[in-house]
């Protein structure tokens, strides 16, 4: 018998999970200190989670959920994490969108744009950003 342990990989759907958690917390500027201590957790518990090191349990995500001001479907929206089901286009947007908010240059792009009140000005950014793209 092999004393030595063998580590499993995370489960695609912990890592989705995790993910989220980290998206979410990062949209609304909160460290992992200010989550865990939210979660009576340490900083490094939140870390595992996000990294889908380890699995969050159900209440726990309830907890989760409410300290970031989301319903706890926000973790489940879509099946694109479920190997079972072929990726379709909607699903790999959603991924590449919830992959881009993860980013730097998503977050800041997200924050300043939302600081943006005139709807006007914002429709222009978009048509700017666009043209740019396909330039």
């Amino acid at each position: 018998m092999q004393d030595i342990a063998i580590k499993k990989a995370p489960s695609p759907i912990d890592v989705e999970v995790g993910k989220r958690i980290r998206a979410q917390r990062r949209l609304l500027g909160m460290s992992q200190s200010a989550l865990a201590e939210k979660l009576d957790l340490t900083f490094q518990q939140v870390q595992k989670y996000e990294k889908g090191v380890n699995r969050v349990g159900a209440s726990r995500l309830q907890r989760v959920a409410d300290s970031l001001g989301v319903p706890i479907s926000h973790f489940f929206d879509n099946a694109a994490f479920d190997n079972s089901i072929p990726t379709d286009a909607p699903h790999a947007v959603r991924n590449d969108l919830v992959s881009f908010l993860s980013s730097e240059e998503g977050m800041e792009l997200n924050r300043a744009f939302t600081k943006i009140k005139d709807a006007r000005t914002r429709q222009k950014i978009v048509g700017l950003l666009k043209s740019l793209a396909f330039a």
